[in-house]
């Protein structure tokens, strides 16, 4: 078997409507296509719910349920707020920086550019509490070069120790030499 891409990456939402308008304003998605049940095709439970997707590029599929019926959403209360996102990729530094401006110019709160000396990117929150990250890549090819060299041997390494490995530790030189070092 080969995976050929992501078909959809699913998500819940509070209102299917606003979500599929917020994506389609602040970052240009396209509404591909909405499904309505009143059961859930895989278990035949009665639960009617509104599934939406939108575009995101690539073949990509962001999709979003709205479940009236369920419980309020909420978040796992023991991971931290950083880790749980969705990335996109955009074009260039340049687009990164003129998407904050915008989504900052209409209320939206914009961390970063945060510098991961691979790629730069900015985070916030869309209407839903689900964090969202841009990502322009800044990576040389003998940067990439030298990560794939040492992956596994991370992985390896931090299997065994639960210890962030320093194989890659030339990543983060520049911090200390002055780089701008926004949290993750």
């Amino acid at each position: 078997m080969t995976i050929e891409r992501i078909h959809h990456v699913a998500y819940r939402c509070k209102d299917a409507k606003q979500t599929v308008e917020w994506y389609r304003e602040h970052l240009g998605m396209g509404f591909v296509l909405a499904i309505a049940e009143d059961r859930v095709p895989s278990t035949h439970a009665p639960d009617p719910y509104m599934h939406v997707f939108l575009d995101a590029g690539g073949g990509n599929i962001l999709a979003f349920f709205e479940l009236p019926n369920s419980p309020a959403m909420g978040r796992d209360a023991n991971t931290p707020d950083w880790v749980q996102h969705i990335a996109f990729k955009v074009g260039s530094v340049d687009e990164l920086n003129a998407t904050k401006a915008r989504l900052e110019s209409r209320g939206i709160e914009v961390v970063g550019p945060t510098d991961h000396t691979i790629f730069k990117s900015i985070y916030f929150f869309d209407p839903n509490g689900h964090r969202v990250e841009l990502a322009a890549d800044t990576a040389s090819p003998e940067m990439n070069r030298r990560l794939d060299e040492v992956k596994w041997a991370m992985l390896e390494e931090w299997a065994t120790t639960r210890r962030a490995p320093k194989h890659a530790a030339w990543m983060h030189e520049r911090e200390f030499a002055g780089r701008d070092a926004d949290a993750a």
